[in-house]
């Protein structure tokens, strides 16, 4: 009988390190709940997976939440957690445009008297200081769009006439951007293209020129905000229909807020032919280092990323949630470099391209 009752109780053990709920044979200190705006998200999908690694490791008892991209169903995630008689809520908010989906998560973890560690997708200092148990978790987003303007402008200036395929002395782009009010989407969209410009005039060239002189924003937005392949790819494969070398007008250079956006335009240059072995080659720049974005660069395919450290974030998170349910404070541990405040903390960004 115990023999049986050890076996039951190893089985359990195993399956619920192996789903999204992780055991450590505690249930009775209750559950963390962590909420990921979409499980679609290629950079989401590679923090879930390695925040399960980290939380499962600290022993930590964790449930993971998908919000489908929307904060309607987020939100009564929250609800059922609380209820549930959650310790922590981690979350990843799926609504940015306003505060109004974060400010209604905090009232509600503190009136329920638990920690909200809020990560990836920035929410404001008025937010997080309007609650003493209340962190962010994420990155400094003007870095990632000046590290990525850094590496378009160097790699555009070594060989600038070859990149112009118009041949009219300045290089035509496009941009695609991931989310319209989102802070790190406002930010990548804006400073990619100005510090791009400020090494190319430094250099003597031409600032870039958005491909299409109707569009005064400068950009092309994911209308439902996913910052995702489709979106890119149908944009791609209408400017191609419209664009092309024969017109005098091709599009030149394709930046993306992140890599997924990145891929699906490089998807449709391939099928048209384009950014082959031997074949007429247009930049593509993303920013989040993917598995699949790397592989692209290994490739030859796509020219190059910003790494945003999905385990690094992991880490830092979960090293957070251990201090708040240890009681201790929120950033023990954590490295004053990267502490931006009292209650934010950014993951560095780094450059990615091909040797890298």
């Amino acid at each position: 009988m115990k023999r049986f009752l050890a076996l039951i109780l190893s089985l359990v053990l195993i399956l619920g390190v192996g789903g999204t709920f992780s055991s450590c044979g505690c249930m009775e200190d209750g559950e963390v709940s962590v909420f990921y705006y979409t499980y679609s998200d290629a950079y989401i999908s590679s923090v879930r997976g390695e925040m399960d690694k980290f939380l499962s490791a600290a022993g930590v008892n964790f449930h993971n939440y998908d919000g489908g991209s929307n904060q309607a169903t987020q939100t009564e995630q929250v609800d059922t957690a609380i209820t549930k008689g959650s310790r922590l809520l981690i979350v990843n908010v799926v609504d940015t445009g306003s505060d109004d989906a974060a400010k209604t998560i905090v009232s509600k973890a503190k009136a329920a008297g638990i920690p909200v560690i809020f990560f990836n997708r920035s929410v404001s200092d008025a937010v997080l200081s309007s609650y003493d148990k209340c962190v962010f978790v994420g990155t400094d987003y003007e870095e990632a769009g000046r590290l990525q303007g850094e590496l378009i402008g160097k790699h555009l200036s070594s060989a600038y006439s070859s990149f112009d395929i118009n041949g009219d002395g300045k290089i035509s782009y496009v941009m695609f951007k991931g989310q319209q009010g989102n802070l790190e989407a406002e930010a990548r969209t804006k400073y990619a293209v100005e510090e791009a410009n400020k090494i190319l005039t430094a250099a003597g060239k031409q600032k870039l020129s958005f491909y299409d002189k109707a569009n005064s924003s400068g950009y092309l937005v994911d209308q439902d905000g996913n910052w995702s392949n489709a979106a890119a790819n149908n944009y791609m494969k209408t400017i191609l229909s419209g664009y092309s070398e024969a017109g005098g007008n091709m599009v030149e250079l394709v930046i993306a807020n992140n890599d997924e956006m990145a891929l699906g335009a490089l998807a449709a240059l391939e099928e048209a032919g384009y950014n082959k072995s031997g074949k007429r080659y247009i930049p593509v720049f993303g920013i989040d280092a993917t598995e699949a974005a790397k592989s692209k660069i290994a490739s030859g395919a796509m020219t190059g990323t910003v790494k945003q450290d999905a385990a690094g974030m992991a880490k830092t998170i979960s090293q957070i949630a251990s201090n708040f349910l240890a009681g201790k404070g929120a950033l023990d541990g954590i490295s004053s470099e990267l502490a931006a405040s009292e209650r934010r903390v950014n993951i560095p960004y780094s450059v990615y391209k091909k040797g890298e």
